[in-house]
């Protein structure tokens, strides 16, 4: 009998309680799933960083810890967690995040907030072709991945970025500083799906912003924390970013005075871009399970040196 232990908030285990008995039985595992087990029993624990555990020190044979989020920076630093940790990469979440970001992309690309401004009067104004409309995407991980792909098979020209080296069929890849410069000086939309971690802090500031072209816009469904606010927001002013759509926030729920709600140029969105799907982080996180049963890799594993 395994044990496993589930530790986010309450009212998740609702949700999530079905799905991973299913997804147990389906690999073959004989678990017991619960959310009061004794500490020195757990064998692993699915954790969510916003629920109540925050000391693993009395989960002393625990073999990992298997985290519903894709972010792991509010983990990372817990000095508690000695046990491998795996960040959740989630088919669902993923495809959730394409749709998002390819939608923007397109919302942009095609100019329909003029569209959905000018009910009044005819004014045509053809689009060019998404071969002619250049993409950066910051952040080539699982979800920039997949994102840039699918903007490539709808013919944009997509640069990524990352920190260090990545080849990718169909993409021009970028890393390093010099990289980030080139990724930007002409990128029309840029898309942030960065880690959070202190070298993406500020990433988008006044120096990297002056790089991308006057009337590029920006999609962040990443992490807040990746773009100066300030900056942002006097490029707006200026004009030199010519609309933002923001995802994630810095602080969440983004503050009623904040000025991004008033700003003609911004759009709001309430972090939900992407979410983890129950059914298949279920099958992600069993499959995880069994790898550690028979001493395979696992899944995901988080490099503690790099935050991710």
């Amino acid at each position: 009998m395994i044990n496993v232990q589930f530790a986010a908030r309450p009212e998740r285990w609702e949700t999530y309680a079905a799905p991973l008995s299913a997804a147990f039985s389906e690999a073959g595992l004989d678990v017991d799933l619960r959310t009061d087990h004794a500490p020195e029993t757990v064998d692993y624990i699915v954790y969510a960083p916003n629920g109540l555990l925050s000391d693993f020190t009395p989960y002393i044979q625990c073999k990992a810890v298997l985290s519903l989020w894709a972010g792991v920076e509010k983990i990372i630093t817990n000095q508690t967690l000695t046990m491998p940790l795996c960040r959740m990469v989630d088919p669902g979440l993923t495809a959730g995040m394409v749709e998002w970001v390819t939608g923007h992309v397109m919302r942009y690309h095609l100019d329909i907030d003029r569209s959905i401004s000018m009910q009044d009067r005819w004014e045509p104004e053809v689009p060019p072709l998404a071969m002619e409309r250049p993409v950066t995407v910051l952040g080539l991980g699982a979800l920039g991945q997949a994102c840039a792909k699918t903007l490539t098979q709808l013919g944009f020209p997509v640069t990524g970025w990352s920190r260090s080296p990545k080849v990718i069929d169909g993409i021009s890849c970028q890393h390093a500083d010099a990289g980030l410069e080139t990724a930007l000086s002409n990128a029309e939309i840029v898309v942030l799906l960065l880690p959070d971690t202190p070298a993406t802090e500020n990433t988008l500031n006044a120096r990297t912003l002056a790089l991308m072209p006057k009337g590029a816009r920006i999609i962040n469904p990443g992490r807040g924390p990746l773009i100066d606010d300030d900056a942002l927001l006097a490029a707006l002013k200026c004009g030199h970013v010519a609309h933002a759509t923001l995802d994630v926030f810095r602080v969440e729920p983004l503050p009623a005075d904040h000025p991004y709600w008033a700003h003609p140029n911004v759009t709001v969105t309430p972090h939900i871009a992407a979410e983890t799907r129950a059914i298949t982080s279920a099958q992600v996180i069993a499959e995880n399970i069994r790898r550690g049963e028979v001493g395979e890799p696992y899944l995901h594993l988080v490099d503690r040196g790099l935050g991710y």
